[in-house]
């Protein structure tokens, strides 16, 4: 009982020091969203999370441009203006933020390989409850 009693304390601390925080970083996501579309969601989920409470403003195309009624990832021109659409917030981002537990996609890839010839800084990341990963992450 103590353990989470401390543990609400600490999150409750950790939320003062971001509502203190004047502005928050911006940060695009990498991660799979290809293969297991229901696992790399939640994984996404949780990703965007840790970005959150990390004090940034995430953003991932992935997760955005490919909902329903947006654009479609199974058709190849309407994949590649998504991904073209995604490249461009890296003009305006503090951070690429790579999350690896479930493996690093041909996709991410691509991106990591853009933010580095745009001089971002790249973060690679895990977070703890994700450690085993996925084998259909392309």
């Amino acid at each position: 009982m103590d353990e989470a009693i401390s543990a609400l304390w600490a999150a409750e601390a950790e939320l003062e020091r971001l509502r203190a925080r004047k502005s928050f970083r911006l940060v695009i996501v990498e991660s799979p969203f290809a293969g297991d579309l229901e696992t790399n969601a939640l994984y996404l989920n949780a990703c965007l999370r840790d970005c959150v409470l990390r004090g940034a403003s995430p953003y991932a195309s992935h997760g955005l441009l490919t909902r329903i009624g947006v654009l479609r990832d199974d058709v190849p021109d309407e994949r590649t203006l998504g991904i073209n659409a995604g490249l461009e917030w890296a003009r305006v981002a503090d951070l690429v933020a790579v999350y690896t537990d479930l493996g690093i996609s041909r996709g991410m890839r691509l991106g990591i390989a853009h933010h580095e010839s745009l001089g971002k800084t790249i973060e690679y990341r895990s977070l703890p409850e994700w450690r085993t990963p996925c084998p259909s992450a392309p």
